[in-house]
Formats: structure tokens, sequence, C-alpha cells
């Protein structure tokens, strides 16, 4: 008879545990994960009554299969353009609450008697939220649509990202078993510096071979490069000292920015629901009843310390990012739990043998305990927000909804601005891709010419000029290209930001010397270094024109592949209102572009775009707000206000377009602001038509809050109430006269 291997029958125990159980608690309407861990209790080896697996290192690595893919599906979800999307509101609301629930599971882990590490491993289980409970709550209660579901999500994609922080900075005070300031620099550093290769070479590549292969992959051949390429980021991260998960979430966040991101996430799925099975069943198996008994108190003080500190700090760090009392507050009693990443923590720690064994079956119970109260509390926090509003003074609440309506204010973005931010990115990312190449070359790729040409004196030589050519586009990048050229000639002229503009050049040029000298260094002596450094950046700039074509065809395809599916949603016109965070742009209309000699109504921007033609300035004359028989004409400037995502699609729309025009110092500002309408406020019952805001105060309204829902893009027949919130978007001047009455 054939030998059975237990790996075989041990998944056979688990699995069929695990559907049992779950079953169970779909039935009951219950969270899966909890069925999960209660089945890998029962099957572990804590309950003698029940079968229980026969080799347990095998459950364990399938187990940490479970952890690369769930987060590689995280990933995929992910997308850094998302967390750009989410805006300062979510970020905010999201730092405040981890560091303060960091803190607060660290001092709450010194006042129970326990170690440093112990201490800080429950500040980082304590301070992620669980993404899949709030996903399942909100869509059970049917929340997802009101306004606070929309800054937990934002908070949760934040959360994700700064768990994965939190992973490297634990493993790294694991390692060295204290904290020291220049060693967790030191990691953070690293970890960006990481990350942005990874990134930047992850869109470069990918994209291109996925789109030139597109024919080749059917679901099954697309599903195995998927998974080989997460296993293969999963290798680098390891090998660069990082965390598997780490590779995996990179992998998939970079897969995110690409067409086949939805198709991909399809076809995971079911591999990540297996795999990620067993990592929870896993999960149950540690858990020791004696142990639950001898720490209910901890459990008990925990759970209550973990609920109150998050709706506490989430709905403090959301009233200090501008939101409402009532969205702070419901936020806040939504993500009063702890989830996954919590259990990854926890298991990080076991895996480096850092924390105590009780420290485990704890956050698990903890977990157990806030999962269930979750879908009580959301409920319940509309009524606490009822009970707030009679219990607080009244001018602490008018207070608030000042704040609230300040800092939720769009201004035009200026001209120093967007070019601090573009010489900020193209220095960071230039100075970190020419670091890569320089370290690349001397420690692999000399090493492994040296194997092949015994002669040092040849080898080097030839890896140095080889590693320069590599670098050259890159170097132009850095020292010579400009950085919104058209900017540049306008201002010099009127001495403008001179000094500034002459010292990022300076700052430039200077880097780029550096890396050079840096890379011949390594090479050569230090005299040699400097001479040929010199004439390198000679015939660069000899050669300019040359290197530039090509360092223009790598941003070009970097770009395009950046951008492949907003460019595919643009030619396919799918029609998306403004969400609510926005900000409005100034758009140069070149004599090239696409919209020229169009009215607004031919383009139909706000219908397919979802973005609102706020002004238009041509010449010394300014329409603001424009009618749609208004014609665009080449030259003008037009005002935007929409999202980074939304104005990337119109770039793509109406391409080529140059840079903004620089300010005269004169020009009306446009703003977008939130203005409450009171109970005494005359606009009551009058419709947007016949209120004369367009007229009297060149303004527009472009959403309206009332009630919790949304109203976007409102028709001119609606008619105000009172507690509406009415977005506007006009001349800040006009705009401040409205707010008094």
């Amino acid at each position: 008879m054939t030998h059975l291997p237990h790996l075989i029958s041990d998944l056979a125990l688990i699995l069929g545990a695990g559907a049992l159980v779950t079953l169970i608690f779909k039935w009951l309407k219950q969270p899966l994960v909890l069925g999960y861990i209660i089945a890998g209790f029962l099957v572990g080896p804590n309950v003698p009554i029940m079968p229980t697996v026969i080799e347990e290192e095998n459950i364990r690595i399938l187990a940490e299969l479970g952890v690369i893919f769930l987060l590689f599906s995280l990933g995929l979800e992910f997308s850094f353009k998302k967390l750009i999307k989410v805006g300062g509101s979510s970020s905010i609301t999201a730092v405040f609450e981890v560091v303060f629930m960091v803190l607060l599971g660290y001092g709450t882990g010194k006042v129970l008697g326990w170690s440093n590490m112990d201490s800080l491993f429950l500040g980082g289980i304590l301070s992620i939220s669980s993404t899949t409970i709030i996903i399942r709550a909100f869509e059970e209660l049917g929340v997802k649509t009101q306004r606070f579901a929309s800054l937990v999500f934002g908070v949760l994609i934040v959360e994700d990202l700064v768990a994965i922080v939190l992973m490297v900075l634990l493993s790294t005070l694991a390692v060295s078993r204290q904290f020291s300031g220049n060693e967790m620099m030191f990691s953070i550093l690293k970890l960006i510096f990481f990350l942005v290769i990874w990134f930047v070479s992850g869109i470069f590549f990918i994209p291109t071979i996925l789109r030139a292969t597109k024919r080749l992959l059917s679901e099954e051949t697309l599903l195995i490069v998927s998974i080989a390429l997460c296993l293969l980021m999963v290798v680098l991260a390891n090998r660069a000292g990082f965390s598997p998960a780490l590779g995996a979430f990179i992998m998939g966040s970079i897969l995110a920015e690409t067409t086949k991101a939805e198709k991909i996430e399809h076809l995971v799925k079911p591999v990540k629901d297996l795999f990620g099975a067993i990592f929870f069943i896993s999960v149950g198996m540690l858990i020791d009843p004696a142990m639950l008994v001898n720490y209910a108190g901890p459990i008990v003080l925990i759970s209550v310390i973990t609920i109150a500190g998050k709706i506490f700090s989430t709905a403090c760090g959301a009233l200090l990012s501008g939101q409402s009392l009532q969205t702070s507050v419901q936020a806040g009693f939504s993500l009063a739990q702890i989830g996954e990443f919590s259990f990854i923590i926890a298991t990080l720690g076991l895996t480096l043998n850092v924390t105590s064994g009780f420290l485990y079956p704890i956050a698990v119970a903890v977990s157990a305990v806030t999962t269930l109260t979750t879908p009580f509390f959301i409920n319940s926090s509309h009524g606490v927000y009822r009970k707030l509003t009679q219990l607080l003074p009244q001018k602490l609440q008018q207070a608030i909804t000042n704040y609230s309506s300040e800092t939720r204010t769009a201004t035009v973005t200026s001209d120093w601005k967007m070019i601090l931010r573009a010489n900020g990115i193209n220095i960071v990312l230039l100075s970190i891709i020419l670091l890569s190449v320089v370290l690349v070359s001397e420690q692999y790729i000399l090493t492994l010419a040296l194997r092949y040409i015994n002669n040092e004196a040849i080898a080097k030589p030839l890896i140095a000029f080889t590693t320069l050519v590599i670098m050259a586009p890159f170097l132009w990048g850095l020292a010579i290209k400009n950085i919104y050229p058209d900017y540049y000639l306008r201002q010099t002229p009127e001495k403008r930001h001179l000094g500034p503009l002459v010292g990022f050049r300076i700052l430039r040029l200077g880097l780029a010397a550096f890396f050079v000298a840096f890379l011949l260094y390594r090479f050569f002596y230090f005299n040699v270094a400097i001479i040929i450094t010199v004439c390198i950046l000679v015939i660069l700039i000899g050669f300019s024109k040359k290197v530039q074509r090509f360092y223009n065809r790598l941003e070009l395809r970097f770009n395009d592949n950046l951008n492949q599916r907003e460019i595919a949603e643009a030619k396919n016109n799918k029609e998306e209102l403004a969400p609510w965070d926005a900000r409005i742009v100034r758009v140069k209309v070149q004599s090239d572009s696409s919209c020229v000699g169009h009215t607004l109504d031919e383009l139909r921007w706000r219908e397919k775009l979802g973005i609102n033609i706020v002004m238009i300035k041509r010449g010394d004359r300014q329409i603001s707000v424009p009618n749609k028989n208004e014609r665009l004409f080449p030259d003008d400037d037009i005002y935007i206000l929409g999202t980074d995502f939304q104005i990337n699609r119109l770039q793509v729309t109406i391409r080529p377009l140059k840079d903004p025009a620089p300010s005269n110092g004169n020009d009306t500002e446009m703003v977008l602001r939130q203005l409450p309408v009171n109970i005494h406020s005359p606009l009551i019952g009058v419709n947007i038509r016949d209120s004369g805001i367009k007229e009297k105060i060149k303004g527009l309204v472009v959403g309206i809050e009332r009630d919790g829902d949304r109203i976007l893009n409102p028709e001119s027949d609606l008619r105000f109430q009172g507690g509406d919130s009415v977005f506007i978007v006009g001349d800040q001047k006009y705009i401040a006269g409205l707010e008094e009455i």
C-alpha cells in the first residue's frame, strides 16, 4: 500500500475543520477569520480530545505562504496612487492613531510588568485595524456610501503602509535588542532606498513585459507569471534583509499600476483564500486555553484599552485633519478593533524569538473580542454623536465647525510650489538610481568580471566605462535637464526666484559630479577620479542632445507605464464624477492641444472626467465660472477643480500639455470652500439658480452635503435646506463676504 505523506493528512484535517467551522460562522453571520482561528484551536496540540496535526513544521511553512499571498493581494488593492488620492485627512488621522496606539500599548505593557520588547510589540499589535472586518461590517450594515466610510477606507490604506514600516522597524529593534537612533535611521533610509529602486524598476519593466506578451497571457499563464513575480520579489526582499511579506506587498503594488491589476487580483484570490485560511488556522493552533485563563485579566484590560484608545485617537486625528465632529466620531467607532495585521506582527515576534509565549494568544483573544464588538460600535456611533452635541458647549462645536471649514480650502497650486516639488522628486529619484547603479557595478558586476578577466588593470576600466555609459542619461537628467523649462525662461528676465533656481542648478550639478567621482573613486585613486570626473562632465554637456533624446525616451516609457490605467480609461471615456477631496490647478492650453477651438459643451469634461472649469484667464481678461458656450483658445490659462487622478486623466486627454503660466501677482485667487447653511440663512428654500451665487460672487456650487449624503455637481433647481454644507468654488474675496452672511 502506498504511504500517504503526513502533509496531505494534515491538510485534510485542518481544511476539513476550517470548512466545518466556517460554515457555522457563515450561518451565524460572523467573520470567517474567527472561524478559522477556532478551527485551528480545535485541531491544535492543546485540545487532546480532537485529532491534531502530525508535522507542525510543514503547516508553519504553508502559513508563511499564506502571509505572503495575503500581503501580495493587499498590494494589488493598494497602489501608491491610491495613497496619494486619499489625501492629507486620512494620512493625518492614520498617523496620529498609529503613534498614539503604539505609545499606549507600550505603556500598558510596562504597567503590566512586561519586558520592553513585549511592550513594544504590543503597541504594534494594537495600532493596526482590520481591513477585512471593517469592509465586511460596512457591507452588512449598508454604510459604505456614507461620508465617514471614505475616511475610514483612506485610513486603512495608510495603516497598511505604516504596518509595513512598523514590521521593518520592529525587526531592526529585535535584532539589535536595543533602541539606537542611528541604526533606526539607517533602517528607514535603507527601506526608502530599496522601495524606490524596486518601484521604479518594476514600473519601467513589468508593464512593458505584460504589454508585449499580452497575446500569450491566458488566465493560466497570467496567474503563473504573477505568482512567479511575487515570489521573485520575496526572495529579493529577503536577500536585502527585509521580511518576505514586504517583497510580496511591493510586487502587488507594482502590478496594481498595470491594466491587468483587476484580472490578476481575480486570479490570485483563490490562492490567497486557500493559504490565508491555513495561516489563520495556524494562528488558532497556538492558542493555549490554560494561558488564556491565566491572562484573563490582561486580555480584558487590553481589549478595553484597545477599544477606548482607538475611538479616542482616531476621532482626535480626524478632528485635527479638519473633519466634522460627526465624521470623526463615526470613524473612531468604526476602527475600534485589531485584526489580520496584528496576527502577522505577533507572528514576527515569535519568529524572531523576541516576545514571550503569552503575547500571541493574548493578541488573538483581543482580536476576537474587538471583532465581535465592531458592528455594535458602528451602529451606535451616530447615537453617540447626537449625545455629544447635547453635552458639548455650543462654542466648542462652532469652533470645530469653523476649523473644519477653514482646513477644507483648496487653493491654486503656485508655480513656485510646483517647481520645488518637481526638483525635489527629480533629485531624490535620480540620486537613488545613480547610487544603486554604482553599488551594483562595484559589488556584483566587477566581482563577476574578475572571474573571467584575471587582469585587474583591464577589468576595472572596462567596468567603470560600462557603468558610466549606463549612468549617462540619468546624470543628464539630474544635472542638465530643465524642470519646467518654459517657466525658467519666463522667470529669469524678471529676476523672480532667480537665487533659489540657480541654487537648484548648482546643487544638481554638484550631485552629478559627486556620483561620477564616487564611482571612479571606488575603482581608481582619488586624484585620478577628480580629473576624470571633470572630463566626463564636459563630454556629457557636449553630447547632451544625444543623451537627452535617450533619457526622454526612458522617461516617456516610465510615465506611460505609470499612467497606463489612466490612459486606457481616458480612451474609453469612462464617466466619473469628482470625489470630495480636490484641488484647483492652473493648466496652460497649448496651440497644439486637442481642446483648442472647442466649447466647454463640446468637450464635456465635467461629464466625462468629473472636473470643473472654474475660471479661464485670457490675457488680461478673467472669465470666472465660464458658461458652456465658452470656447478655448491657445495660451488660455484654465483653472481646473479636480483630484490628482482626474487632472492626470485630463492631461492625457489633451496631450501634449506643457507648463502652467506664472502668476503675475494680480490674479484672482480661486478657492474651494465649505460653507454651512444655518437655520437663519436667507438661502433656505432658494434654489441654486435664484440664489445669485454665480453672478454675485463669481462662484460655482460643486457639491452639497445633506444629512450625511453627498450631492455632487447639483442641478441648478436644487433648493438649499437648513443644515446643508455647501461646497463653492469662487474668488476668495467674494466668498469671504458670503461667509459673513
